[in-house]
């Protein structure tokens, strides 16, 4: 448990997206993981120290910046197939309520907008604590993850196996590392 007075950390912030990750994780042909992240990002936060509940945030992610480490793979989910990023170029996040859960664990939810359609997401935190940084600035640290269904936002592409199954699970592991610079 961090030992951070939160009311001190009240305040505006924005993402360094530097040194964040938004990332995720699909069962691939039914055998392993295939994992990926965001390359492109911005977003912000309010922090309410002593009120965790008005606390908020709000995440831009350009769909274009997808990387599996792959350069097919990727092209196939920019596609008609998948992401349809020339008529959907941005997934967003905007969160609609905030709680504490007890030491240094949160959950936020809010509106998850992919491909059109927008459906609620709970993201379960953890805050890894503050930091003035070598060159003054106050950070803060947060870790999530959440789980979502891909069909729930019309993603729905796939491909049978000949030994039974899908090419890709439904279900996908979403993980955050979030590190936020205080506004001036």
């Amino acid at each position: 448990m961090t030992n951070v007075d939160l009311t001190t950390l009240t305040g505006d912030y924005t993402i360094d997206t530097a040194h964040s990750t938004i990332g995720f994780t699909v069962r691939h042909a039914m055998v392993t993981n295939v994992k990926g992240k965001f390359l492109d990002f911005s977003g912000s936060l309010h922090l309410d120290g002593g009120d965790p509940s008005a606390s908020s945030a709000s995440i831009d992610v350009k769909m274009d910046s997808i990387d599996t480490g792959s350069a097919d793979r990727d092209g196939h989910l920019k596609s008609a197939d998948f992401f349809k990023i020339d008529e959907f170029p941005t997934m967003t996040f905007r969160s609609t309520s905030a709680e504490a859960l007890g030491d240094d664990d949160y959950r936020i939810t809010g509106d998850l907008t992919i491909l059109g359609t927008t459906k609620p997401l709970t993201i379960d935190l953890e805050f890894n604590g503050a930091a003035k940084d070598p060159f003054g600035n106050e950070r803060v640290g947060f870790e999530g993850k959440a789980e979502i269904k891909r069909s729930e936002w019309g993603l729905t592409w796939n491909a049978a196996l000949e030994t039974g199954g899908v090419l890709i699970s439904d279900k996908i592991k979403l993980n955050f590392d979030i590190s936020a610079i205080r506004n001036a």
